[in-house]
């Protein structure tokens, strides 16, 4: 069997801390969970398996991805922050020519940005990280080559994917965008009241 094109890592194991009682990832948009929303976009991109990974509400998060073709991966530690989300993503995901590295709130991503993000990814050097940025911002998802995924892990005491490009930008692409798809993640209330206006600015 040939190895799939593109899998992808969802990060759905944060405690939403700023959002109060509220799990933002099961707040619903347009009648779904935000969760739901950014694995659907990735589920319709990806012929590899799409791993996603649970902590906080983890029956939650699952019973909202019912039906969806999706590895739900468990991180015992996510309690220690989103860097051990990573690496447990990392371990689980089953091998794919590229791995989009995503976040689980990040609402505006549709299925064509994703493939916008891979085509670029392809176009210009498909063997490293490939980011998306504006100005000096950086943005999600990452887009993670097969042949550096496992050195995101190599350094015991700082791996994940924040500490491997900034410590190897020889091996990493910025991608330009203005699209606030890229940017735009919900933490706050005043994050979720400004998500309609940020659609509008997509759509």
């Amino acid at each position: 069997m040939s190895m799939a094109e593109c899998g992808a890592i969802i990060l759905a194991a944060g405690l939403s801390r700023r959002m109060g009682a509220r799990n933002k990832l099961l707040i619903e948009m347009d009648g779904r969970p935000m969760i739901r929303r950014v694995v659907r976009a990735a589920v319709d991109v990806c012929d590899g398996p799409v791993t996603v990974v649970t902590g906080h509400q983890r029956a939650d998060i699952e019973a909202a991805l019912a039906g969806l073709p999706v590895l739900c991966v468990h991180n015992p530690a996510f309690e220690t922050g989103q860097k051990s989300s990573v690496v447990c993503g990392l371990k689980a995901a089953a091998e794919a020519e590229a791995t989009l590295m995503m976040l689980g709130d990040q609402p505006l991503l549709r299925a064509d940005h994703l493939i916008w993000l891979l085509s670029q990814h392809r176009a210009r050097s498909p063997r490293q990280i490939t980011v998306p940025v504006n100005a000096e911002r950086r943005g999600n998802p990452l887009v993670i080559p097969k042949t550096l995924k496992m050195l995101l892990l190599a350094d015991p005491h700082n791996p994940g994917c924040r500490s491997f490009t900034r410590a190897h930008p020889e091996h990493v692409q910025p991608v330009e965008t203005s699209n606030p798809a890229f940017f735009v993640d919900i933490d706050t209330d005043d994050d979720l009241a400004d998500f309609q206006s940020r659609r509008e600015a997509v759509e």
